[in-house]
């Protein structure tokens, strides 16, 4: 089984907490039993979470050897470049090496079917921001805002849109669908 999970902001990617007072976790989604997740979105951000009860395949769409392309959309604090975005395409280097190259592109504002984020993110009436998608194959920590701010582009929203061949459309936050395999 692979289940496909619009994970909120500030829900953790787990199912359990041990901090006091707790986080929201996924257990509070009715999800079904025996399914984890396949990789991490940190509790900042939001959009499509993997999950499956299928060791293997988690282990296929986690680990970093087998390259599965995870897409972003990202608002961002300024009025992106094409300069900062070839230096996303070519790669951007943080303290542990350089980053495979990703794409990258330029939106024209926030997408017509995003929902408001709760709470909302923080406007400043002096600052620009823009919106970015951004598609990578690796997944280190925190990797999609660590690029953006190398670049000048501190990260204020970041959502996932996409893991391999599955879309976040379609799903509201706090919802989940069965995918095919």
């Amino acid at each position: 089984m692979l289940i496909a999970f619009n994970k909120p902001y500030g829900v953790l990617s787990q199912f359990t907490d041990k901090t006091v007072p707790p986080r929201p976790t996924l257990a509070g989604f009715d999800l079904p039993e025996g399914v984890y997740a396949a990789g991490r979105l940190d509790q900042d951000s939001e959009g499509l979470l993997l999950l499956s009860d299928d060791g293997p395949l988690i282990a296929r769409i986690s680990s970093p050897k087998f390259h599965w392309p995870k897409t972003y959309l990202a608002q961002v604090e300024g009025d992106c470049t094409e300069e900062q975005l070839t230096a996303l395409r070519q790669g951007v280097e943080l303290k542990e090496g350089t980053t495979r190259p990703a794409k990258a592109q330029k939106l024209v504002g926030a997408p017509d079917w995003l929902w408001p984020r709760d709470p909302p993110v923080r406007q400043r009436k002096t600052v620009a921001d823009s919106w970015i998608e951004l598609t990578i194959t690796e997944g280190r920590n925190r990797q999609v805002r660590r690029m953006t701010a190398a670049v000048g582009l501190p990260t204020l929203r970041l959502l996932r849109i996409a893991v391999g061949p599955h879309r976040l459309e379609g799903l509201r936050p706090g919802l989940w669908r069965e995918e095919p395999l």
